[in-house]
């Protein structure tokens, strides 16, 4: 049953720096939001897609459910914003998010 969604592997290993887990504290916002997107029941959001693989890759449903909470808690909701502060890297990020 193979789903088509663009992968999302938090433990991989990239240039600088060597771990995700090195980026940010262990007591940081975004740790907790994903540990409360684990324990939620994301069935229906994965039902919307075709199980056989087909079609356009999507994004991960867990990510990008995620990204929307960790976005909301900071209090930004625009979605403008939050793709921006996706593409930006550094401070000026973390203060737009």
């Amino acid at each position: 049953m193979p789903q088509n969604f663009l992968g999302c592997d938090r433990e991989q290993v990239l240039l600088m720096p060597p771990s995700l887990r090195e980026w940010l504290p262990q007591n940081h916002l975004a740790w907790f939001v994903l540990e409360a997107v684990e324990q939620m029941d994301l069935t229906a959001f994965y039902a919307a897609y075709r199980a056989d693989g087909h079609g356009r890759v999507a994004h991960e449903p867990a990510m990008m459910i995620g990204l929307l909470i960790y976005a909301y808690a900071r209090g930004q909701r625009s979605s403008r914003r939050i793709e921006q502060a996706c593409t930006t890297s550094g401070s000026r990020a973390q203060r737009e998010l």
